[in-house]
């Protein structure tokens, strides 16, 4: 059920900011390797035109829809969030927690983004189809995501028939998406593969095996921080357990490679690799300035130094969250004002010497 808005976004969003979700707990399945998993359904209401052709009234009519079909007693408690009246700087914090998507946060006219608490799932509203529906949790959990995702869409449907055709399953603005609409996405992280140079690996076994591979924030994104995002890129014809058995066999052996590329670092380098992490350690709780690309890096060989146990008193849960904190939008969330990127660099050395001072390397 939708939380009555006893504070404004804005002040749930600074909150917010202070706090983490679910996700980056660092303790799911495989979760040396794997930092999330994601199952997002694309939906679009009966009788309605896809996004892209509908008026601003008719926008309107569809995120009412979709509010009333999620404010019904018995479900789990969420926010709703007016994406439409969000600063660019508050659409850019919600993308970097990865509640939604940069076409969300970019795009203008009445929309919206439901979320629940813990940041286990977010429902986004009028993105490219009229709901898109997704469930993030820790390390390598596709089955729970699906699961949980798959009870989230019928709950919806159970009040907001859903637009459906017998021969091409749940239609969708993208064809890619048609059938089952499901898109199963993998954050993996990566710094061993591309330290060895066999990242083109990744690529290649993707690409041959209809799977995408993407940076941080999915499509056109970098990959920031030596994270991938392992993604299916068609639905249709495929049976929602067939991809997901799919894309987890495609997982599994990334991981694996991954592990082989540590263990052979570790043993035939393992000076060379611990100066690395002291460092990237080092310049992370003594520099004074520091960039969110910098930071990203050197994070990404604090965080294998850890799973390497090359770095003490230290959880990688905090790690993990230091990789969204630092991100800019939210950064300037925590420091309560707007900031240049001069700025903004200081404010991120400081906060990075704040969260780590008590830690070390081995």
């Amino acid at each position: 059920m939708l939380n009555p808005q006893s504070v404004d976004n804005e002040t749930w969003l600074s909150r917010l900011a202070t706090t983490s979700g679910e996700w980056l707990r660092g303790d799911g399945p495989e979760s040396d390797i794997v930092i999330s998993s994601r199952v997002r359904l694309a939906r679009n209401i009966a009788g309605f035109p896809f996004v892209s052709r509908a008026s601003a009234d008719i926008r309107h009519q569809i995120v009412q829809l979709a509010q009333d079909s999620l404010n019904s007693p018995g479900q789990p408690s969420r926010r709703f969030v007016n994406v439409e009246t969000l600063s660019p700087l508050d659409c850019q914090f919600l993308m970097e927690r990865q509640l939604i998507s940069r076409e969300l946060a970019r795009s203008d006219g009445p929309r919206a983004v439901v979320i629940a608490d813990g940041e286990r799932h977010s429902i986004m509203i009028n993105e490219e189809d009229h709901l898109r529906i997704q469930v993030l949790h820790s390390g390598l959990s596709l089955e729970e995501c699906w699961k949980e995702c798959d009870q989230l869409d019928d709950q919806i449907e159970a009040s907001v028939p859903y637009a459906f055709h017998p021969q091409f399953g749940y239609l969708t603005a993208c064809p890619t998406n048609a059938g089952t609409g499901i898109r199963i996405s993998v954050m993996l992280h990566l710094p061993g593969l591309r330290l060895n140079r066999d990242i083109q690996k990744v690529n290649n076994t993707a690409q041959k095996l209809s799977l995408a591979v993407r940076g941080l924030y999915g499509e056109g994104s970098q990959a920031l921080g030596d994270f991938y995002q392992l993604s299916n890129q068609v639905t249709l014809g495929m049976s929602e357990p067939d991809l997901l058995g799919h894309v987890q066999r495609v997982v599994l052996q990334v991981v694996s490679w991954e592990r082989k590329v540590r263990e052979t670092l570790l043993r035939d380098g393992r000076a060379k690799l611990h100066d690395q992490v002291a460092r990237a350690f080092g310049t992370l709780t003594s520099a004074r300035t520091i960039s969110s690309e910098e930071t990203m890096h050197l994070l990404s060989i604090v965080r294998m130094g850890l799973r390497l146990g090359l770095v003490s008193n230290l959880d990688v849960g905090v790690i993990n969250e230091l990789f969204i904190h630092t991100q800019p939008a939210h950064l300037q969330k925590l420091q309560g004002e707007e900031l240049e990127a001069d700025r903004r660099n200081v404010a991120r050395a400081n906060y990075l010497r704040q969260r780590l001072s008590s830690s070390s390397v081995s």
